[in-house]
């Protein structure tokens, strides 16, 4: 007998797991279909595969949120970690892991206050970067040959840059037109800049000397083009200076932070890009009347001093009368003195001791006799002093006399030849030696001038003469005796 219980009927239906997640998902499509959801951005992540995940919560719960990367290219805005957004799409499920979440395919900041936050957060972020330092702020150039603007072609900014720089001092203007506002403008302002710093120098399009990034007022959602990063950056890292001229005078961007100048208004841009002509030619006449008025004073004070030079030097004209005079004296007694003083040099020249030959030989002779007179004397006392009787008869004088006979010898042969030598031997033998006024030998009849003062040396004394006529140039003349010749 079978004794197995039979299963009790029920009336509650049976579902496969795939039918409860279809029905929950159509359940949930339907009862909301397109949602708005504000909520702060968390666990942001971009996946290779191009898909968005993130997650939406405020303080009670987190929504899990997808966006599709077909969808991330029209997004307004790309998410970011702790931003507060409003996030349009549409309730789903995702069966695997029995979740549901929202597809987005719109993402916007969610008021004001959201946008703020986001911008401070980035401020920070590129203040810690060091974009916003002072020291790499470049200063602008005094008179740029081109102006670069970044800005729309269809607005008043561009109309009000032009006009500003032709009434201060006329430039050339090259604008790069790029939508400053809306989907894409951001990387259109940070081409626009960028481009503008790759134009080569001396190609067909001039490169700008200083750039001006501007647009006309607007809300805080208007001008986010100038908060976005890539715009920053770009003004940041341009080799051109920048000016940025964004909004109103009390609306403040980022790009404000990393421009080399901020200027409130376009209309300013443009005061601080050019000078004012009327104000370059008002400052040019102030240096030139400056610079004219230290030449003269500088000129006067000059003068002033040449004046007091001039009064503390002598009068030349009779300084030179006078040296003129003193010359004329000097020249006067020039001659005198000359005759005086070779006179006083003849007559010491006179007074000279000048030993005749003769006497010196005679000298030598005395000389002579009386070291043979000590010769003789000191041989005896030698012999004296002799020990011995073999020692004295071994002496012998011959050879010392045999030697000073020999010297004496010599000596007269060099007095002889000393006498037959000396001029005065000459002048015994009948000639004569004449000389000038100053004592100096005349060898030649060319050296005598006419009437010249002339001294003639003979054996037994001097006369003087004077020298008449001109000198004959070739031969003797016949009646000129030969001991009438002078001789050196």
């Amino acid at each position: 007998m079978d004794t197995t219980p039979t299963p009790a009927a029920s009336n509650v239906p049976e579902y496969a797991v795939s039918e409860i997640a279809g029905a929950v998902r159509r359940t949930l499509e339907g009862a909301f279909g397109r949602v708005r959801v504000r909520g702060e951005v968390c666990e942001a992540k971009r996946y290779p595969s191009g898909h968005w995940y993130l997650s939406l919560k405020d303080e009670n719960a987190k929504l899990e949120s997808v966006i599709w990367k077909t969808t991330v290219p029209r997004l307004a805005i790309q998410p970011e970690n702790g931003v507060e957004v409003i996030a349009t799409g549409r309730i789903t499920t995702y069966a695997d892991r029995s979740k549901y979440q929202l597809v987005i395919d719109r993402l916007e900041f969610a008021g004001e206050g959201a946008l703020l936050a986001r911008i401070e957060m980035l401020r920070k972020k590129l203040l810690a970067e060091g974009l916003f330092e002072e020291d790499r702020k470049r200063p602008l150039p005094r008179l740029p040959a081109v102006v670069g603007v970044v800005s729309s072609e269809a607005g008043a900014v561009i109309q009000d840059i032009r006009t500003t720089i032709l009434r201060r001092f006329p430039r050339r203007v090259i604008l790069w037109p790029v939508a400053v506002q809306g989907k894409g403008g951001a990387e259109k302002i940070a081409a626009a800049i960028a481009g503008f710093n790759a134009l080569p120098a001396g190609g067909p399009i001039p490169r700008p000397d200083v750039l001006i990034v501007a647009r006309g007022g607007g809300s805080l959602e208007d001008l986010m083009a100038f908060n976005e990063e890539v715009v920053v950056r770009a003004a940041a890292a341009s080799a051109i200076p920048l000016i940025s001229a964004v909004g109103h005078e009390t609306d403040t961007t980022l790009i404000d932070f990393a421009s080399d100048r901020r200027a409130p208004t376009p209309t300013a841009a443009a005061e601080l890009a050019v000078p004012a002509r009327a104000d370059l030619l008002a400052d040019l006449a102030q240096r030139e009347a400056r610079l004219r008025g230290a030449m003269v004073r500088q000129m006067r004070a000059a003068e002033t001093v040449l004046l007091r030079l001039e009064r503390r030097l002598p009068d030349v004209p009779a300084r030179v009368a006078d040296l003129r005079r003193r010359l004329d004296e000097a020249e006067e007694g020039l001659a005198p003195a000359l005759a005086s003083f070779v006179r006083r040099r003849h007559e010491a020249l006179a007074r000279l001791p000048i030993p005749h030959p003769r006497a010196g030989i005679a000298a030598r002779r005395a000389t002579l006799a009386l070291l043979e007179g000590r010769k003789g004397a000191a041989f005896a006392r030698l012999v004296q002093r002799a020990q011995g009787a073999r020692a004295l008869q071994a002496f012998s004088a011959a050879p010392l006399a045999g030697l000073l006979r020999e010297k004496a010898a010599r000596l007269a042969g060099l007095a002889a030849r000393l006498e037959s030598g000396s001029y005065q031997s000459v002048l015994a033998r009948g000639f004569a030696l004449v000389r000038d006024a100053q004592g100096h030998a005349l060898t030649r009849a060319a050296q005598v001038a006419p009437g010249a003062k002339l001294q003639v040396a003979f054996a037994d004394g001097e006369v003087a003469a004077t020298a008449e006529g001109e000198a004959l140039k070739r031969g003797r003349s016949p009646k000129t005796p030969p001991a009438q010749e002078s001789l050196l």
